[in-house]
């Protein structure tokens, strides 16, 4: 028998072709600069010399390099004490937002009387909410104001979250695994905790990235519902901070930052250089978050694509 040859055949480009692989990667590459310099404007900034900043002569590398904002920021007692709040919201918010929305999804995942209302009731949520004023009035209400309790639990669960949870479930984990395990004698529970968790590993990770990132970046929450220093999350005083400085002719919060400074022009010029360093301190958890669990970001996005 005679051996078929296949003879390969590049595939010719014109110039039109290259023109536009051309213009594309222009556009793509200035879109990439437009990312990331603020981000590397930021990081320079902190540590060069406050003179520096303040008369615009930062541009693309440090000028003067100091270290005075990092050590401002860590020697501040409100700040450090708000960072701590924010590490403590941001791991207990999360974990009881991935094991409400995981035991949710698996619910929704079975088969029930009434499952298709109960899905478009949590759907109704998703799309459409009773505002602002009337869920600070039920806080009030139910005595959440000015609590440490109210920042774990409010937004507990995402609806978009936990149908991309669901989707896992229903797709990814057989259901002969419930019947093996029903004729085991296994119940709903003992099969959640010993079947369903153990195989949800990708999509537990994914849920921690979504939530950590969304509860350590809210400082909206703190700004409506916290009325004691000692109970806000930083990026809440971060905001304030900044906010003080950038308004025209009023820095007194940001002032206050430097108590110990020898004069108001001192401590304006510090503070311009320690609101760049206490926004890098406040990104690096997130940033680590990120780096951390990439590999599962493609799978957790997509699999809000399939129909479960």
């Amino acid at each position: 028998m005679n051996a078929v040859k296949i003879k390969e055949r590049s595939i010719s480009r014109t110039k039109k072709d290259v023109t536009f692989d051309i213009v594309n990667g222009i556009i793509w590459f200035a879109v990439l600069l437009a990312v990331l310099y603020p981000l590397w404007l930021v990081l320079i900034a902190s540590v060069s010399d406050a003179e520096a900043i303040i008369g615009g002569k930062v541009f693309l590398w440090p000028v003067d390099p100091s270290f005075s904002g990092y050590r401002a920021v860590f020697q501040h007692q409100e700040f450090m004490r708000s960072f701590l709040n924010s590490i403590f919201y941001t791991v207990a918010g999360t974990s009881l937002s991935v094991i409400v929305t995981m035991m949710a999804a698996y619910a929704l995942s079975r088969k029930f009387a009434g499952k298709k209302a109960v899905t478009l009731y949590f759907l109704f949520t998703m799309f459409f909410t009773g505002g602002l004023i009337p869920q600070f009035l039920m806080n009030m209400q139910l005595g959440l104001y000015n609590t440490m309790t109210l920042m774990i639990i409010i937004n507990c669960v995402s609806v978009w979250n936990l149908m991309i949870t669901r989707t896992f479930i229903s797709t990814s984990i057989p259901n002969e695994l419930y019947e093996a395990a029903a004729i085991d004698g296994a119940n709903h529970f003992t099969y959640f905790f010993r079947v369903i968790l153990p195989l949800s590993g990708t999509i537990i990770a994914v849920l921690c990235v979504f939530y950590g990132v969304a509860r350590w970046n809210d400082y909206f929450t703190g700004l409506v519902y916290i009325r004691d220093d000692w109970k806000m999350p930083m990026q809440t005083i971060l905001r304030r901070l900044v906010a003080s400085l950038e308004r025209s002719g009023s820095a007194d919060a940001m002032l206050d930052f430097f108590g110990d400074a020898a004069s108001r022009a001192e401590r304006l010029r510090l503070a311009e250089v320690t609101k760049y360093s206490a926004i890098v301190v406040s990104s690096i958890p997130v940033v680590g978050l990120y780096i951390g669990m990439q590999r599962f970001f493609v799978k957790g996005v997509t699999l809000g694509s399939l129909k479960g």
